[in-house]
């Protein structure tokens, strides 16, 4: 047996990193962990072959060779989706489709075959029996919660490492909130499921034997959904582990309420942890309310954020406009909060009802449902009717992304984050792609740049007053150009 694991293309987005990647010699940002993790379940008897269209083109040959083509994707890459369906179809290949993009909306897709839905620990393993006994299903799907101890280790031998800037790994799945926008919880419950220690020491040997030595993102939902076992195991496995290695730095995502735990924090900027993704949403209480974002609320955002920065653990966050609760003042308080708070890597998007949340289902209720949602944060788009007028909440948009994606605001902003940020030890490890980078940055920011006048005040400023941070300044400007390159792209298109 034969069989093509495909993983479709991303658009140019704010999280692509598309513009940034060029600096660095790589093709994509990260891997398609469950494409490599679902290609471990498979049997062993099965000839594997795993495309990453991102980073290499899905050739008719390919579709030729295989007996079964299995595509895991999420909503923003639907439009790449559709190209792989119809071109299986054309050549007569069953497909088999699994991933968030399927598990919400299985039904606009007739062209699959078979739908492994959920999570693959236990719907796979039930579509593999009925396809080996002749009788495979249409549909695979749970309402059950996998045990993440059963889970395999990725077979990351099937990628080309060197084409990506950073892997990824899980330690767990869920997440304690109930923000009525997310579909975390929708698809994978609110108690935090966990790998074993040993998984995950286990999983990082893998990779640093493999060769690795850059950036690896823990992508759970929330990190630190499980304190205890945080604190007692894993961050201190991690911090021995580093020991003696060369590089691999972690990010990850977390709720707000990390910054209130000294300790953890303490721990994670020990164990490698450099950057964390926070949704912060909005500075506003009664949107939060809202959205029954509670772990936001009754609290001094900002101080949240730089007690995070003075730690070591650059916050990237994530911000929302377009709530009922929101008036026109809302955009200019994003604005002015997102340059207060240092937050260099700020994604500013219109509120979505992604299926399957309790905000679709009010959407849906209240008769304020659109058709279907792009999965593209930064592209000025909703699913949603909103109660503010409609091009009053569009130019609103458009305003904050000029406005913080402007030369003159990010760089000041760039400039206020490194004011306030702890470097961790061993927090730059330098390869030949730093050195291209930073030639590179010299040439197309620096001299071909509009930013070029920003780009040097920062430049020498922070080689005279923090040398230390001057490589996280040079990153950051390469971040700026890619930020402004979509921005130019959505707001001329909007």
């Amino acid at each position: 047996m034969n069989v093509l694991l495909v993983y479709p293309e991303f658009p140019d987005t704010f999280w692509s990193f598309k513009h940034a990647l060029q600096f660095v010699m790589k093709k994509a940002s990260n891997p398609p962990l469950g494409l490599a993790t679902i290609a471990a379940m498979l049997p062993e008897g099965w000839n594997k072959r795993l495309i990453d269209m991102n980073v290499t083109p899905l050739r008719q040959a390919d579709l030729q060779w295989a007996d079964l083509v299995m595509i895991s994707a999420m909503v923003v890459q639907r439009t790449s989706v559709e190209d792989v369906i119809a071109r299986c179809q054309a050549v007569g290949v069953k497909t088999v489709a699994g991933g968030p993009l399927f598990t919400g909306e299985y039904q606009r897709f007739p062209g699959v075959d078979y739908f492994v839905l959920n999570e693959g620990e236990i719907t796979l393993p039930l579509f593999l029996q009925d396809f080996e006994n002749g009788r495979p299903q249409h549909v695979y799907a749970t309402p059950e919660y996998a045990d993440l101890s059963q889970t395999p280790a990725p077979m990351w031998e099937l990628l080309d490492l060197k084409k990506y800037d950073c892997m990824c790994i899980q330690f767990s799945r869920g997440c304690p909130f109930n923000c009525d926008f997310c579909n975390v919880t929708a698809l994978l419950g609110h108690k935090p499921r966990l790998k074993s220690t040993r998984q995950v020491i286990d999983e990082l040997d893998r990779l640093y034997a493999l060769g690795w030595r850059r950036s690896i993102f823990f992508v759970d939902d929330n990190f630190i959904g499980n304190k205890k076992v945080l604190k007692q195991e894993i961050l201190p496995a991690l911090i021995e582990w580093r020991k003696g290695k060369q590089g691999c730095m972690f990010i990850t995502e977390a709720s707000v309420n990390l910054s209130d735990d000294e300790e953890l924090m303490e721990l994670m900027s020990a164990a490698g942890f450099k950057s964390v993704f926070v949704g912060i949403e909005t500075p506003d209480e009664d949107s939060l309310t809202e959205c029954r974002k509670t772990q936001n609320k009754n609290r001094d955002l900002l101080d949240s954020v730089h007690a995070m920065h003075s730690h070591g653990l650059q916050v990237m966050g994530g911000f929302i406009v377009g709530f009922d609760s929101d008036t026109p003042s809302i955009f200019q308080r994003q604005v002015d909060f997102i340059q207060k708070s240092g937050i260099v890597t700020a994604m500013v998007g219109l509120l979505q009802a992604p299926y399957g949340t309790q905000l679709y289902q009010r959407m849906e209720q209240e008769g304020r449902l659109l058709d279907e949602m792009t999965g593209d944060n930064v592209d000025g788009s909703t699913n949603i009717i909103p109660k503010m007028d409609a091009q009053v909440l569009k130019q609103g948009y458009i305003n904050i992304l000029d406005q913080i994606y402007s030369p003159r605001l990010f760089y000041q902003r760039v400039r206020t984050f490194l004011e306030g940020y702890r470097v961790p030890v061993e927090s730059v490890s330098v390869h030949l792609e730093e050195v291209v980078a930073l030639l590179r940055s010299v040439v197309r920011l620096g001299i071909l740049g509009q930013e070029r006048a920003y780009y040097w005040r920062l430049f020498f400023w922070s080689l005279l007053h923090c040398p230390e941070k001057f490589p996280l300044a040079i990153t950051m400007s390469i971040y700026g150009y890619h930020f402004m390159k979509v921005r130019q792209t959505h707001v001329s298109t909007a």
